[in-house]
């Protein structure tokens, strides 16, 4: 069993899709149709309107905390942080951790993307 896709609500469409089409292609998605995704896995992501985007993301409530992905090398996550900057988004620096390095992107709901590599 594989993870077939993911839907992604966006309290704004209009100024939350810039993101993602930035993001999505630095780490192996390329668009599949109007909003949707792809990578070689065929994994789907799929970036929505939500219905109720009064009710926006929140990091420590129930539900999606963030989505992880596996980065073959730092030097590769220098190079997606230094993209996402050049775009114009904020990024955060890359973190430290005991087996690993991280990037945490936000995007503009402050649903978080996790950009890590193993050691």
């Amino acid at each position: 069993m594989k993870l077939d896709h993911i839907v992604i609500l966006l309290s704004n469409l209009e100024t939350g899709l810039p993101f993602y089409t930035t993001l999505l292609p630095l780490i192996g998605f390329h668009k599949d149709r109007e909003h949707v995704f792809v990578n070689a896995e065929e994994i789907y992501i799929d970036i929505r309107q939500a219905m109720e985007p009064e009710h926006g993301y929140h990091r420590y409530a129930p539900g999606l905390n963030h989505l992880g992905f596996s980065i073959a090398s730092l030097a590769e996550i220098v190079a997606i942080q230094n993209s996402m900057r050049q775009a114009g988004f904020q990024v955060a620096e890359i973190q430290v951790f005991e087996d690993s390095r991280a990037l945490f992107l936000k995007d503009m709901d402050g649903m978080r993307i996790e950009l890590a590599c193993y050691q």
